[in-house]
Formats: C-alpha cells, structure tokens, sequence
C-alpha cells in the first residue's frame, strides 16, 4: 500500500509514477474520500475536547457542591454523538483504506517505462544453447521415458496438472533438495510455512482484494482459508504486525512449498505441458531488508537463484522488467527466463522483485533502528527457481538423439544416475 502521507504532500509524484504503469489515478474520488475521513475525524476530536471540558465544568460543580444536571445532560448528548462518530469514522476510514488498496506500487526511476513485455530490457546472457537440429520439447520426451502422464492426471483433476513418474518424479525431488542445499549453504534460513492462510495474509502480500479470481479457496466453517499461490505470502506475513531489530536486518529466508493458482484469465496460454498449471512447486527466497539495504537485497536475491541455474548449466538471461509489466506490488522487477530448445527462445523461470514499504506497510511490518522510531521496512522475493519449469528445461536442454535425458552433473549424486533411458 501507497503511504497516505505520500499522497497528501506529493500528490503529483503518485500520478506521475502510475502514469509510468499505465494507470490514470482518480484524484477526485481520492480527495473526496480523504476530506471526509479528515472531516470525521475532526469533528471527533472536537467532540471528545468538547466531553472533556465539560467534564472537568461537573467535577468542578460537584466539588464545590452545586448543581451540575444540566451539564451531565449534555455530556450524555455529547457521548450519543460521539458513538455515531465513531460508526462514521470507521466507514469512512474502510471507504479510503479500500481506495489506497487499488493503487499499484509506484516504479522506481530506473525501470524502463513501457506498456508490455516488448518494452522489457535484456541485462545480461548466460550460458550458450546447443546446437539440436529438431529438438523435442518437454511433453514428447517425457511421454516417451514414461516419466510424465497428463493424460491420468487429467482423470483424476482435469486439465492443468500432471503426474510424474520414475525417474521424472524422482528428478522433480531431487531438484528440490539441491536448491534447498544450494540456499542454505549460502546462508539462507529455511522454512517450512502452512500451506493454507487466513484472508489478511492475502492481504499483506497485495493478492487481496484484486486477484481473488487468481485463487483457491476454502472454508474453516464459516471463516475462508486460501491456498497459498507462492510461499512469499506465508513466508512474508510470518512477521505481520511486528517491529524488528534493524540490525537483524536484511533477513533470508527460502521454503520449499506446493503452489496452487487459478490462473483465471490465462486459458489459451501455456496450454501444452506443464509450464502453466494450477498445482506445482517451487522454492521461494524472501527477504526483509532496511530501505539503505533493499536494492543492494535485490541484486543479492537475484543473483542467488541465477547460481541454480548456472549450477545446472542452463543456458538463461536476466530481464528488467518495464513499468506495464511489473507485479502490482514490485518497485522493480529483474526476471530470469531460461533457454528452451522446442520453443527457441527463453522463458520465465524466476521473478525477482523488491516491494519498497508497499507489502510491509499493507502488513504493518516495521523495524527498529538503534535509537529510532519503528518504520515499515522493505520486503523483496523470487523463485529460486520454479521447479516445474526447471525440469521442462533439463529434459529439453540435456536431450539426446536417441530420445534419452542427461543429468546435470551438478544433479547426478541426488539422482544417483546420469541418465534418463
């Protein structure tokens, strides 16, 4: 979430910087919904000085033993009105807090202005693809290996999700173990969050309320419960409604999680394979860093799960997102697309991206520096990696002409093979 005081006293900073995005902001519907907020609250305040004067007048008559019923009958007035107050303030103050949750996050000047991903700029290549003259893609050798079946998976839940099998389900965990090796050699502090949150973590991580179609939910008896897309809303909201030391900051953390996503509104892309499903996994790196700390936290988080990739010899290049083509929540964006054969071209294997205040201030997280005032702190995630995609990517990238499967080297002691026949 924006901070109000942003908009209050540099109210052309916040048009300019949704501009950026693509998003025309309704100032009059703001200024509307912030003057009868401060309008309430006002004459509250006036109100509650107005009791207490008149308070202190029935104590005065009372002590000096005279008669204080007319006065105690206007404090009664006073207090009916100040209840109605109270009512209006909180309706008011849910009218702008409602408003402040459509806005998107402001870019940060260096992201490239731009309305989609044509506009994106390449930073950096990694690695040289193979030469293959037909190469298949993930679907045909995984098929033919007998390590993939979307067909059964089909049966048992409908479209969008697979089964894998062998060799290819063994792959999947092993990928799984090595990234998490990899993390927590490098100091990251593994987590293990729930799978299922309450609506105010959706909240905190800015899925709620405009991506509620993108989700699946669930019911405790009457209280909703929503399956987590990413482990960036667990992982993040483990510290909602704290102050932190800001000297144990920037804070790491990487978990392993099963994420669950309607994609509503994607039907038609991704069909083919298991790029795109509604189940899959993936190991998530989150950290909390001071504001002087983030961008040099997001070079850091980026780099890490670059060094998956490079540790599995995957052939990838980093992309900085422009201004149409960010998250709602980021400031800024970096993602990592990895080469694929059968498409002959890379694709979106991570998203790493720094929030600023935005989620922290959506989830009340603050830090404390030596001596100072708490102050929302700054909040940055990425997938390190997506581990659907990264087995699509090895079966594509270490296929043979014979239709079988090499293992990275860096894979070859979690599978305790070199090859997939």
């Amino acid at each position: 979430m924006l901070d109000a005081a942003l908009l209050r006293n540099d109210l052309e900073t916040v048009v300019q910087g949704l501009a950026r995005r693509g998003v025309t902001f309704d100032q009059e519907a703001y200024q509307e919904l912030d003057a009868a907020r401060r309008r309430v609250i006002q004459e509250a305040e006036a109100l509650k000085g107005e009791r207490n004067r008149v308070s202190d007048e029935v104590a005065r008559l009372k002590r000096a033993k005279e008669d204080a019923s007319h006065l105690i009958a206007a404090q009664r007035e006073v207090g009916e009105r100040l209840k109605a107050l109270e009512t209006a303030e909180k309706e008011a103050e849910a009218a702008f807090k409602a408003f402040m949750a459509t806005l998107p996050n402001l870019p940060h000047e260096t992201v490239p202005v731009g309305r989609d991903e044509h506009a994106n700029v390449e930073i950096k290549r990694w690695g040289t693809p193979a030469a293959m003259e037909k190469p298949l893609d993930h679907v045909d050798l995984g098929t033919r290996l007998g390590i993939l079946d979307l067909d059964r998976a089909a049966k048992l839940s409908g479209a969008r999700f697979s089964i894998l099998k062998g060799l290819g389900a063994k792959l999947e965990r092993s990928l799984v173990s090595f990234m998490a090796d990899l993390h927590a050699q490098a100091g990251w502090t593994e987590v293990l969050p729930p799978y299922l949150v309450l609506p105010e973590c959706m909240y905190g991580t800015g899925q709620l309320p405009k991506f509620e179609q993108d989700l699946f939910k669930t019911y405790r008896g009457e209280d909703p419960l929503y399956l987590i897309p990413t482990a960036e809303v667990p992982v993040t909201n483990m510290y909602r409604e704290e102050i932190l030391p800001g000297e144990e900051l920037p804070l790491r953390h990487f978990a392993f999680t099963p994420c669950f996503r309607s994609e509503a509104g994607s039907y038609g892309k991704d069909t083919k394979g298991i790029i795109r499903q509604h189940q899959f996994h993936k190991v998530e790196l989150v950290a909390f860093a001071t504001p002087e700390q983030a961008l040099e936290e997001l070079e850091n988080l980026t780099r890490e799960a670059e060094r998956i990739l490079e540790a599995l010899e995957l052939p990838y290049r980093r992309v900085l997102l422009c201004s149409g083509d960010m998250g709602f929540s980021s400031r800024k964006t970096f993602d990592l697309e990895v080469w694929l054969p059968s498409q002959n071209t890379y694709r979106e294997i991570s998203s790493c991206s720094w929030f600023g205040d935005f989620q922290a201030r959506r989830a009340n997280i603050r830090f404390r520096a030596a001596g100072g005032k708490p102050q929302p702190l700054h909040t940055l995630n990425g997938s390190g990696l997506a581990v659907g995609r990264t087995w699509v990517a090895i079966l594509e990238n270490y296929q043979q002409p014979d239709g079988s499967v090499r293992i990275p080297k860096a894979l070859q002691a979690y599978m305790g093979c070199d090859v997939i026949r």
